[in-house]
């Protein structure tokens, strides 16, 4: 079980890194547009996302 989360945090601050690495200036422009949206859009990006992977998690684990 730990081998698994370790990977997925592996795999997850590879998928993280991407961007910035490849494309500094468009990353860094992104995040600002991201800073000026308001909390309920950002909170419903984030449950979006969170029952995303969940359900995505439960598929593959099924």
């Amino acid at each position: 079980m730990w081998s698994d989360l370790l990977a997925a945090l592996a795999l997850l601050m590879i998928i993280e890194g991407l961007l910035p690495f490849l494309n500094p200036a468009g990353f860094r422009r992104g995040l600002l547009q991201v800073a000026e949206l308001p909390d309920n859009v950002l909170r419903g990006i984030g449950l979006f996302s969170l029952l995303t992977g969940a359900l995505v998690l439960w598929w593959i684990r099924a």
